[in-house]
């Protein structure tokens, strides 16, 4: 064996003993809070990724979408013919787009009592909760609510925001934060939101 085979084996020998460490002593088990943040791509994409995972677990899901409006996009057509899938697009399209803060407010406040429906009800095993960071971000809700509500759904019930500019008494409460990282952006370079990539 050459000495770099040897000083491979002998370094994945101490990995194994501290990731098998790791792995005795996590024996917690109870629904957690997941926030996909920052301005980098993927964000919504990984928690749908989530939601085909959490599907071939048996468990049933519920996305529900602020800020979003669009009906069209790649991953709502797919997963609204799933067995399982609640998906509820309750925005009116990008802030920028509206240009009305009450009616914001409003659409918002409409898509929370959605989630609080799903957050009461133990049978939602995921529920993602999509640009959910936008909205507490122009204050089109209640950041202080909408962590008490957080706090008392249904023990096993785990939830994904997704969104950039994640506030950080949110980010305080969540178990597992994500900070995507923009590298570089094909939409910079003039190229145009494709279906199948941006929606």
């Amino acid at each position: 064996m050459s000495d770099l085979d040897e000083r491979h084996e002998a370094r994945m020998k101490r990995k194994k003993e501290v990731v098998d460490q790791g792995i005795a002593a996590a024996q917690v088990e109870r629904g957690l809070l997941l926030i996909n943040t920052g301005n980098g791509k993927g964000k919504s994409s990984a928690a749908f990724g989530l939601v085909a995972r959490a599907l071939g677990h048996g468990m049933k899901v519920g996305v529900v979408q602020f800020i979003k409006g669009r009906s069209d996009t790649g991953e709502e057509a797919f997963y609204r013919r799933q067995p399982g899938v609640q998906w509820h697009v309750m925005g009116e399209g990008f802030t920028w787009e509206t240009q009305d803060r009450a009616r914001d407010v409003a659409t918002a406040g409409a898509a929370w009592e959605q989630v609080r429906a799903m957050l009461a009800d133990a049978s939602f095993g995921l529920v993602v909760l999509d640009e959910l960071n936008i909205a507490l971000k122009y204050k089109y809700l209640d950041v202080a609510v909408v962590i008490a509500d957080l706090a008392a759904r249904q023990p096993m019930q785990h939830v994904v925001v997704t969104g950039r500019a994640a506030p950080p008494e949110l980010v305080e409460v969540a178990d597992t934060v994500t900070d995507m990282t923009l590298v570089k952006h094909a939409f910079k370079a003039g190229v145009k939101a494709m279906p199948g990539i941006e929606w």
